[in-house]
């Protein structure tokens, strides 16, 4: 269904975007590094599936009536920042936990007892759904390789997304392992590891304010 003259620079031009540095590059690097590569993984994870409720939006046309909408936009921005602030604000009042043997995730609860793998992976899937660039991004970037004479737009449409999605979240699960496996060796120094806390919260902060501060265009 999809044109195979637009599917290699589909997948060449994702693979750079993929490889560009951006807010979610930087998260699984920083995660890596202060929590340890099993913590970016599944972020990475989070990541990569949050790709595929731009793609939905982006096939259904709701992607087109958020970009047409500025207050839609606005109020898309807003909750997205509020939550990157929530988790800076967590990082920043960490302990330290992980040099303890725990794996808590950035929250005003971090303290507590060990999280699971599964709030990880929502911390990625909302940190990513819940961005209006990204969502711009796909509405700008999946028509340009459909090609209505081999089939559904929607459709072909879902399915390059979805390859984006696996692409992107296999490509930040190797980054969250490399550079988790720094952190790793590095957090055996326990004052260094609250240190990585503090760097990881303030880099949310610095994602809030960026994302407050977007426009449209």
């Amino acid at each position: 269904m999809i044109s195979q003259q637009l599917l290699w620079p589909y997948l060449v031009a994702s693979m750079v975007c993929i490889a560009s540095p951006g807010p979610d590059s930087l998260t699984v690097l920083s995660i890596g590094l202060a929590r340890g590569r099993r913590e970016a993984m599944q972020f990475a994870l989070g990541v990569g599936t949050g790709c595929l409720t731009h793609t939905l939006w982006a096939a259904l046309g709701i992607a087109a009536l958020v970009a047409a909408s500025e207050h839609l936009f606005t109020a898309l921005k807003l909750i997205g920042a509020a939550y990157l602030l929530w988790l800076g604000i967590g990082a920043l009042r960490s302990r330290g936990a992980l040099a303890g043997g725990t794996n808590a995730i950035p929250g005003p609860q971090q303290a507590g007892p060990p999280r699971t793998g599964r709030q990880r992976f929502l911390n990625g899937f909302i940190n990513n759904s819940l961005n209006p660039k990204v969502m711009l991004f796909f509405i700008a970037f999946l028509p340009q390789f459909v090609d209505p004479a081999h089939g559904s737009v929607p459709v072909q449409m879902l399915l390059l997304g979805s390859g984006f999605a696996l692409m992107t979240a296999s490509s930040y699960v190797l980054l969250g392992a490399a550079s988790g496996r720094v952190g790793e060796l590095l957090m055996r120094r326990p004052s260094l590891a609250l240190t990585l806390d503090r760097i990881v919260g303030v880099l949310f902060i610095a994602l809030a304010a960026r994302l407050v501060l977007t426009q449209r265009a």
